[in-house]
């Protein structure tokens, strides 16, 4: 009764959906905060765009339509004076009220010449791109080895309940030896019973162990942004069944993180950026020089404003030249405060290059101990089984017990568990490394 409720509990869920470790890779460079980072790749590339629009012609249109209302208005004018020849005299005048259109068409072309802080911040800008692509790079690494080690853990859990499986299998078998034992005459009953709880304890164990399985389903389906609800399984990427590869070496290790990291590559271009910075800074000790057209239209009839082009135009064109000789010592003083964040930019720099090198050597550690642990588990395993073959065929001669029977099934089991923990922790740390080196997916995926 009992293997069966625990039955009908495993085949209760719905079917899962398989994915590999590949796939699982690919998705998890699209997670949610690798596509946040791209999102801020397009911004910065935008920006690239708006700082370029400011070196580009800039035409301008503009029209306007209206009336002048004139209400009465006294005026004096200057009139000749009947009584005496040859002079004027000033008699007031009342003018009635009057309107006028007015009517305008206009088009302005500024054109920047030369100006040497919007050159620079033009190529700031293109900098900071290529800056956030290598960071939105580091990011795409980031949710790929957090895919892998959910993936890992998952596959953890599953085959986890395959060697828990196989140990109720183990505790079934033994039941029904003590029970055929004691039927004989051979053992007491005692041994049956401690037997049966044996089985039991075994069984709560392995059902237990689904709440596991389905935290580590649900933390995975959520990190490759799929719903929650959503039962994953993971193929066996056949690392149980092979021997781990050899580590690369920590001089191998440090150079190619030196060399491919994307965070330092971001790094590098921020120093860069704010030595630009100082250039932009400095280019207010240089003048600017500018062009502009100004073509209009004006009177007070529309159509000869608006239809008739041989009347009615107005151009202007000028060189404009504009030197800021004097502006309170601000110049020098943004000059130093580039300079200061120039020292701002290495100093990180150089901080982040020796804390990434003492994570390549920290995983580089981990990885190489992890494989000596996994080889000694495999060992450990070996004899575990020995043992547990051992106590089996003396409790069948009747000189054991189901006590060394249960000692050496626990032994092996745990035994079991420990090479599984350590082979795939071995293949976490192997992809760690890869993530220090900046070595985790091909150039072409990147």
């Amino acid at each position: 009764m009992n293997a069966l409720l625990v039955a009908v509990l495993l085949t209760a869920a719905p079917a899962p959906t398989r994915l590999t470790l590949d796939e699982v890779r690919t998705q998890g460079r699209q997670s949610t905060t690798a596509l946040q980072a791209l999102l801020d790749l397009d911004i910065a590339s935008e920006d690239v765009r708006v700082t370029r629009s400011a070196l580009l012609p800039q035409l301008s249109v503009n029209a306007s339509v209206g009336k002048n209302w004139f209400g009465r208005r006294k005026s004096f004018n200057l009139v000749p004076d009947p009584n005496n020849p040859g002079e004027f005299v000033q008699i007031p005048v009342e003018s009635k009220p009057t309107s006028t259109g007015d009517y305008d068409l206009g088009f302005i072309l500024n054109q920047v010449i030369y100006d040497r802080a919007r050159w620079k911040q033009l190529e700031q800008s293109g900098v900071l791109r290529d800056a956030q692509t290598s960071q939105a790079q580091e990011e795409a690494d980031t949710s790929e080895l957090e895919a892998i080690r959910r993936f890992f853990t998952l596959f953890r859990s599953q085959a986890t309940r395959q060697v828990l499986e196989a140990t109720v299998k183990r505790s079934e078998e033994q039941l029904d030896r003590a029970r055929s034992l004691f039927q004989a005459g051979r053992v007491g009953k005692v041994e049956e019973i401690s037997a049966l709880v044996n089985l039991g304890n075994d069984r709560i164990t392995f059902v237990q162990s689904l709440t596991t399985l389905v935290t580590d389903q649900t933390q995975l389906a959520v990190w490759l942004t799929r719903p929650g609800t959503e039962p994953l399984e993971a193929v066996d990427p056949g690392v149980l069944t092979s021997e781990p590869a050899p580590a690369p070496t920590i001089e191998q290790a440090i150079d190619s993180a030196r060399e491919r990291r994307p965070l330092l590559k971001a790094l590098q271009l921020q120093v860069r950026s704010a030595e630009l910075q100082r250039s932009i800074a400095r280019a207010d000790y240089l003048p600017v020089l500018s062009a502009r057209g100004l073509y209009t239209r004006q009177g007070p009839d529309a159509e000869q404003v608006f239809t008739e082009p041989r009347l009615q135009n107005n151009f202007l064109g000028s060189i404009n030249l504009e030197w800021n000789v004097f502006n309170g010592f601000i110049t020098p003083a943004q000059t130093r405060r580039a300079e200061a964040g120039i020292r701002k930019a290495q100093l990180t720099l150089a901080q982040s290059a020796r804390e990434i090198e003492g994570q390549v050597r920290a995983a580089h550690q981990s990885l190489e101990a992890q494989m000596v642990a996994a080889r000694l588990s495999a060992e450990n395993k070996e004899a575990a089984f020995q043992g547990l073959r051992l106590a089996e065929e003396r409790f069948k001669a009747g000189a054991g017990s189901t006590l060394e029977v249960r000692d050496a099934q626990l032994n092996l089991t745990q035994a079991e568990l420990s090479l599984l923990e350590n082979r795939i922790d071995v293949e976490i740390a192997r992809f760690s490394l890869l993530r220090a080196m900046g070595a985790l997916s091909p150039g072409e995926t990147k």
